[in-house]
């Protein structure tokens, strides 16, 4: 072991990090807090600071001088610096993005207006489509025209292209976005158009769609290279912000972000593709998840992180969390890899409402940072989750949140009787019951979506439960789907930003090529993947990553010839040949089967997208649990009544922080820690692991 033993309770033990005595910091911005882990000589240090949503950075610069001024290192020392970030996610759900033009075929023009027949219920005749990433105003069409082989039909009329670059100067807009058909099979049209517009003077960014997603589907590929190209001033304008305020603190590390796919990537990567961030801050706790849960030996599991504003579940199989390229972020189908993550407007800040029906109601709309709760006594006026948690005894209010925030019961009571009891006529306690109910409805609605509706059953899985507010719902959830066990980690407030710290560097890529598989020469599919193979391992070398520590995994996606939706299928290690095809088309019947239960092994298999991930290996610490001296009831804080369904029990109360590795316990219980509280139901036992997390089993 390099240095010291670990401390702060549960240690790391830094043995494997790529440097002797490297100060590694994970920072992820969350709806309420900033959270921020740092590991230095193998000590773990958990910082959490107020996040500003008006201007994130300056939460981040935040956190990072309260560690330093905490720690016994200086931010020069700083060898990594990992960033999880909403920034893209919220300017998507918000629709505040920068002013977007698209280029693209004639007669093309409404490809983003008429997208697809499907709608979210299929019984509501009223429903409204989004609105285009792109206004129609600014949906502009070129002459030039290439065939499903990439074969020019009509050249490029590149007078075209001038003229369009006056209006688009005339419009004002900060980002133009390219994107003509079957690009992935010949790019040269969209490189031309975007040489053209730069030579006619266009300031602007430029998107190209055979550079953001090569891929078939006409509306998923303008779709997201649209999102891309109006992400791109916002991100620029964000990480360049970052970038300089942390090198204005004296950070000594490059500034890397985590990506949707579950890898972190460098800043610049980050800038010119900020579409792969989408998911950025959920990604790096179902990383950090599935590591906790992985150390005792559980690979297969769901994933709950609730934080302050919305609840992110997702479900991790043989220790990988799945990978979907058809993910819905708000309204909008992105089809880049992102960890298949289902997120709700359920956090610890969700405000509780009754709708013109008189129903209760709980979110999307969230107090966030500012003012918060009630219970965070900054002027926070609407009743919350949180508050409710409070009023049934689960957060006490002598301790909540270590004692750093001001709280009122009685200012939470009136606010919970005005808004919520007296017009349902019920008693504060019944209404605070009531929010928890409503809550914990939408949450298990969520898990079901990541699980029975993709075709895993639940009992089969356990939960790890994590962020601020996970640890108090996820026992009561998992009794509710028949989960057999719920882990709750040592980090569990600020695993994501841990997750940050044991994620490897991926870059992925794709392209399709829609043939029968029969008619696809191995060595077309060869220089398909050594093309990316060397452009992967060019990347990483440029993030000074030894060829030993790189990894390139190949995959094809297949589909029997007419399907509308294909499977991803492994491609073996080696040289490619006739019996690889082979081997190709045995897998992915075996694949249709375990999806759809039959499979039709005389139809014919067709080849539609050659993908390539190009992974630089990082080391992972490992977690040691310290020897907490003493017994379980020394850790007994008091006891007190808590409210289970309606009902008092007298709970004992036990600090986290003194649970001793191996101790056992019954419930009811209420597990107070410094970034989480974890609450255990009648009937359930529980016991902490060496590594510090806690097991809580569901009869």
């Amino acid at each position: 072991m390099h240095g010291p033993p670990p401390r702060l309770g549960q240690p790391i033990d830094a043995r494997r990090w790529p440097m002797d005595g490297e100060t590694r910091v994970g920072v992820d911005i969350g709806g309420t807090f900033t959270d921020i882990v740092t590991i230095h000589d193998g000590t773990v240090r958990v910082t959490k600071t107020p996040s500003t949503p008006d201007s994130p950075e300056t939460g981040v610069i935040n956190g990072l001088e309260k560690v330093e001024s905490a720690a016994e290192f200086s931010l020069e020392d700083v060898g990594f610096l990992g960033h999880g970030t909403t920034v893209a996610t919220n300017a998507v759900l918000e629709r505040e993005w920068a002013n977007t033009a698209l280029v693209t075929n004639e007669g093309f023009r409404d490809v983003l207006e008429i997208g697809r027949q499907a709608r979210p219920d299929i019984y509501d005749f009223q429903v409204e489509k989004p609105d285009p990433v792109v206004p129609r105003d600014r949906r502009f069409e070129v002459p030039g025209r290439v065939d499903e082989r990439g074969n020019t039909i009509t050249e490029l009329d590149e007078d075209a292209v001038r003229d369009l670059a006056d209006q688009l100067q005339d419009r004002d807009v900060d980002s133009v976005v390219v994107s003509l058909l079957f690009s992935f099979e010949n790019p040269k049209h969209e490189e031309r158009v975007r040489d053209l517009l730069r030579a006619e003077g266009v300031d602007a960014s430029i998107s190209l769609s055979c550079e953001v997603l090569p891929e078939i589907r006409e509306y998923e590929r303008s779709l997201t290279t649209a999102l891309n190209g109006a992400l791109k001033p916002v991100m620029d304008r964000y990480i360049g912000n970052l970038t300089d305020r942390v090198g204005e603190a004296g950070v000594g590390a490059e500034l890397k972000i985590m990506q949707s796919n579950g890898g972190i990537i460098t800043a610049d990567a980050a800038r010119q593709q900020p579409v792969n961030t989408l998911l950025s801050g959920p990604a790096g706790g179902v990383q950090g998840a599935a590591y906790v849960a992985g150390l005792t030996g559980t690979e297969d599991l769901l994933t709950m992180d609730m934080g302050g504003t919305s609840c992110d579940v997702s479900l991790v199989q043989s220790g990988d969390p799945l990978v979907s390229t058809d993910v819905d972020v708000g309204d909008y189908p992105v089809s880049v890899p992102m960890i298949d993550i289902h997120t709700v407007g359920a956090g610890g800040g969700s405000v509780a409402w009754l709708d013109a029906g008189g129903a209760l109601r709980v979110g999307p709309k969230s107090a966030g940072a500012d003012p918060g709760p009630v219970s965070y006594g900054r002027g926070g006026d609407r009743p919350t989750i949180t508050d409710a948690h409070l009023l049934l005894g689960r957060l006490d209010p002598k301790s909540f949140l270590s004692g750093e925030l001001d709280v009122e019961v009685a200012d939470v009571e009136r606010v919970f009787e005005r808004d919520l009891a007296d017009p349902l006529d019920y008693s504060v306690r019944a209404a605070a019951q009531g929010v928890l109910d409503v809550a914990n409805a939408n949450m298990a609605r969520a898990l079901r979506v990541v699980s029975v509706e993709r075709g895993y059953d639940p009992r089969d899985f356990a939960l790890v439960a994590f962020g601020g507010a996970g640890p108090l719902h996820a026992t009561t959830l998992a009794a509710e789907l028949d989960i057999p066990k719920v882990i709750v980690p040592r980090t569990a407030g600020v695993l994501s930003a841990l997750g940050l710290l044991i994620s490897d560097i991926i870059y992925d890529y794709s392209t399709s090529r829609v043939r029968h598989l029969a008619a696809v020469s191995p060595d077309e599919l060869q220089v398909e993947f050594d093309r990316f193979a060397a452009t992967g391992r060019d990347r990483l070398a440029d993030e000074r990553l030894d060829p030993d520590q790189m990894v390139v995994e190949r995959t094809v996606d297949l589909r029997y010839a007419g399907q509308s939706f294909e499977l991803g299928v492994p491609v073996p290690d080696g040289a490619l040949d006739a019996d690889t095809i082979a081997t190709l088309e045995e897998r992915f019947h075996d694949a249709h089967r375990r999806r759809y239960g039959h499979a039709y092994e005389d139809e014919p298999v067709e080849l539609v997208t050659i993908r390539a991930r190009a992974r630089g290996i990082v080391d992972e610490p490992d977690l040691e649990a310290a020897d907490t001296a003493g017994t379980v009831e020394d850790a007994i804080r008091e006891t007190r009544p808590v409210v289970y369904d309606g009902v008092d029990r007298t709970t004992r109360v036990y600090d986290r922080d003194r649970l001793p590795t191996g101790a056992e316990f019954d419930g009811p219980a209420v597990v107070e820690g410094v970034e989480s509280t974890v609450v255990v139901r009648p009937g359930q036992h529980a016991h902490v692991d060496e590594y510090g997390s806690l097991h809580v089993e569901v009869p």
